[in-house]
């Protein structure tokens, strides 16, 4: 436990650590008790646990070994199609049912639809209560657990009703990477990529030349990866919680990928093969405005297909075109689009033309079609 890694995220509104480690779910319950200040060892508060039974069943007693009294389960079925207001209200009652009230605490124990929702049942329940975030999946680990961006999808797109309420901590336990389908430490992976490209060349290097060992699930080097993954993030919220500029370039790849997940009713890829596709189409929009070298370009690509294999789906440019006009990112009816201008460095512009983003929209799509010819 010495040598676990603890980094700081600092904004106006709030300042908590993300603890990065081996073995910790069992270490949670006495850390949760300090910050609560032994409310939890003397009777006062009450945890609440949102998961799912997957991951319950998996990991759930050595997190509940911990805790000096069992915490409540509050179970939400795996998938993004549960991401939705009415699961957030469904919550809510059960907690009410139970006694929860403004002592209380949820803890998210799962991937980044439980950690997503979870947030925005406690920024809502009671007007706002204190949550902890202890991620399970690589992707929930490095990305959507840090900044306090909480929220649910609505039919008309990804993300649409939430708001910002910071964790009190998270706790990202890298043991539990072991347990995850190859797919899913894939896709978590693309966030890692991602993170490279827009503010850590080192990182992106590191993916580039380590992606055996990263793939094959090597402890030192998963940790290694989300650590510099988690630093990015944190570097980026703590300059701007809100989201009012640098923090947008967080999102390269989002805006199509978004898209695409919604064309698809979030069931044919996970958010990271979405996420992947999306960053190859920014980037050659990137390289068409000579924004980026061509071999820059060539690179991102390389590195993004190599935590592929990047899976077909089924849509049409248009309507992924016709998606993205209702992007939470957008401001003043203006599309906002980050794009890569070298490994290390984005910016976002808002003057991507529709006929530009159909362009890369058609570019892709014709892959994604040959792609399901030569299956």
């Amino acid at each position: 436990m010495s040598n676990n890694t603890k980094i700081a995220v600092r904004t106006a509104s709030s300042t908590y650590e993300v603890e990065i480690g081996s073995d910790l779910l069992p270490h949670i319950g006495a850390r949760v008790d300090s910050l609560l200040n032994g409310g939890l060892s003397a009777g006062k508060q009450r945890v609440f646990v949102v998961t799912s039974p997957e991951i319950w069943k998996l990991h759930g007693e050595r997190l509940a070994s911990g805790f000096p009294f069992a915490p409540v389960l509050l179970s939400v079925p795996a998938g993004e199609q549960h991401k939705r207001l009415a699961t957030v209200e469904r919550l809510a009652e059960e907690m009410a049912q139970h006694g929860a009230d403004r002592d209380s605490i949820l803890l998210a124990f799962g991937g980044g639809v439980i950690g997503d929702m979870t947030g925005f049942l406690a920024a809502m329940y009671m007007r706002g209560i204190r949550y902890v975030q202890v991620p399970t999946t690589l992707l929930a680990q490095v990305d959507s657990s840090i900044g306090g961006k909480t929220g649910v999808n609505l039919a008309a797109g990804k993300n649409l009703a939430g708001a910002f309420h910071h964790p009190l901590a998270v706790y990202a336990d890298t043991s539990i990477l072991s347990s995850l389908p190859p797919a899913e430490l894939r896709a978590g992976l693309q966030e890692s990529v991602k993170a490279g490209i827009i503010r850590d060349r080192a990182l992106f290097d590191f993916l580039d030349t380590e992606s055996a060992a990263v793939l094959r699930g090597d402890r030192d080097a998963l940790t290694r990866v989300v650590a510099d993954s988690v630093r990015v993030k944190a570097d980026v919220v703590s300059a701007d919680e809100r989201e009012l500029g640098l923090r947008m370039i967080l999102n390269l790849g989002h805006t199509l990928g978004h898209a695409i997940e919604a064309a698809t009713q979030y069931k044919q890829l996970l958010h990271g093969e979405a996420i992947a596709w999306g960053m190859i189409a920014a980037t050659g929009i990137a390289a068409h405005r000579n924004l980026i070298t061509a071999d820059e370009a060539a690179q991102i690509e390389r590195v993004v297909r190599a935590y592929g294999p990047l899976r077909s789906f089924t849509t049409n440019a248009t309507e992924l075109v016709a998606l993205t006009a209702k992007d939470k990112k957008n401001r003043s009816g203006a599309r906002s689009f980050v794009l890569p201008l070298g490994i290390g460095d984005a910016t976002v512009v808002r003057d991507v033309s529709e006929a530009e983003l159909l362009e890369a929209a058609a570019a892709m799509m014709s892959e994604v079609n040959s792609l399901q010819v030569t299956a």
